[in-house]
């Protein structure tokens, strides 16, 4: 933890935290979650293996386990208008691309898949890879080896 800074922040067992990464109150990593380089993470939980590498910002948001966020995503949780927070929910085994936007509130799908540079303003299925501003449906993604 190398430069790092974790106010009132929860590191569970075999979890990571990489240089210069923020975890802010509220922030929680479950056993064996990753969080990288320049990372910050405010009032969200990173489940169970789940990796946040690096460049990014999770704020207000749940993710999975076995979660993969690329880097440069952001949680964009505050709506000034309103000026109201809301959450961003990745379910397990979801796919973010780097430099991905999720514009809370939203749900990203259980093995959903969002592509680079995702705008993503609407929920995401399960199993669903979305692409562009806004993202938009592409295709359903194919099922594991041996999972039926």
């Amino acid at each position: 933890m190398i430069f790092s800074v974790l106010d009132k922040a929860h590191v569970g067992a075999q979890a990571q935290v990489g240089p210069y990464a923020y975890l802010r109150p509220g922030a929680r990593l479950a056993k064996g979650a990753k969080v990288g380089t320049f990372v910050e993470v405010k009032a969200s939980e990173i489940g169970e293996g789940s990796k946040v590498p690096h460049l990014s910002y999770i704020g207000d948001a749940i993710i999975g386990r076995d979660v993969n966020v690329g880097a440069a995503t952001v949680t964009v949780n505050y709506d000034p208008e309103t000026r109201i927070k809301a959450k961003t929910i990745i379910h397990d085994g979801a796919k973010i691309g780097s430099d991905t936007m999720l514009i809370a509130p939203v749900k990203v799908g259980k093995r959903a898949v969002t592509g680079a540079g995702s705008v993503v303003t609407k929920d995401v299925p399960a199993e669903t890879v979305v692409v562009g501003n806004p993202a938009r449906p592409l295709r359903k993604r194919k099922k594991p080896k041996g999972d039926g």
